[in-house]
């Protein structure tokens, strides 16, 4: 029973420090923008309280984390030069003993982004009922 949950708990290791690696490389400038902004929006997906799908609904709760984030990474990773990859591993290794970065300002913007497009989707429900 214990080797499953070995498993689980080393695939969600390698999943944050895959996280980190797509942080750290969203702000290379060895990096293409087209590869920055897809990256920047996959960690701030992973990053962000608020997911896709509400994590209370069950199993389908748990999509996102188990299937369109790893999908995100998969997908960002390719789009980054290995040498960025390889620089920003190691910057990853340091950042997950010393814990995850804190920027207030963007987690907030995050915030107000999922706000506003809950109250244009309310308007036009609202708009849609008349």
């Amino acid at each position: 029973m214990g080797e499953p949950m070995g498993k689980i708990k080393s695939w969600a290791k390698r999943l944050k420090k895959q996280i980190f690696v797509l942080y750290f490389a969203s702000k290379d400038a060895r990096v293409p923008w087209y590869a920055k902004l897809f990256t920047a929006g996959v960690v701030a997906y992973t990053f962000s309280p608020i997911d896709l799908i509400p994590d209370f609904i069950p199993i389908l709760g748990y999509l996102d984390e188990v299937i369109l984030v790893p999908i995100g990474i998969m997908f960002a990773l390719k789009m980054i030069p290995s040498a960025v990859i390889a620089d920003c591993e190691v910057k990853a290794e340091e950042m997950m003993k010393n814990g995850k970065p804190k920027n207030w300002v963007v987690g907030s913007l995050i915030i107000l982004l999922w706000v506003l497009l809950f109250i244009w989707m309310v308007i036009k429900a609202y708009e849609y009922l008349l």
